[in-house]
């Protein structure tokens, strides 16, 4: 349990600085320089999936597969399903039902989406 503990802790970790590269590039991007925000958005997320996966599988998961390539693919499928729920939040949250500021609603996206990311990498990817 301990250990499931620290992965996640680790996980977190990992994610945060994803999210400040996601942030950033979106802030970027819509901001500076007033690209779609849904483009800024999709742009943010994918940099943050390619260092969010070498984070996680050296530091996080200190995966030794060889085959890294697969594991690759297997967590951007997860990343990209990350994303559909990520997008479909950001929407519902600051457009749809709720009105929400968008980085608020991008947020609270964020944070819902991690629950699945930690849970769908921890079983399919790094098993």
């Amino acid at each position: 349990m301990e250990q499931l503990f620290y992965k996640i802790l680790k996980f977190g970790l990992v994610g945060f600085s994803g999210l400040l590269i996601d942030f950033g590039t979106t802030w970027l991007l819509k901001d500076r320089l007033k690209a779609n925000k849904y483009l800024a958005n999709c742009t943010g997320f994918s940099l943050a999936v390619i260092s969010n996966f070498m984070l996680n599988r050296v530091w996080t998961f200190q995966s030794h597969n060889i085959h890294w390539e697969g594991e690759f693919a297997k967590f951007v499928l997860i990343s990209l399903i990350g994303l559909a729920l990520n997008t479909g939040f950001l929407y519902l949250f600051h457009q749809s039902r709720f009105k929400l500021p968008f980085y608020f609603a991008k947020f609270l996206a964020t944070l819902v989406v991690f629950i699945w990311n930690f849970t769908a990498n921890f079983i399919f990817t790094f098993s």
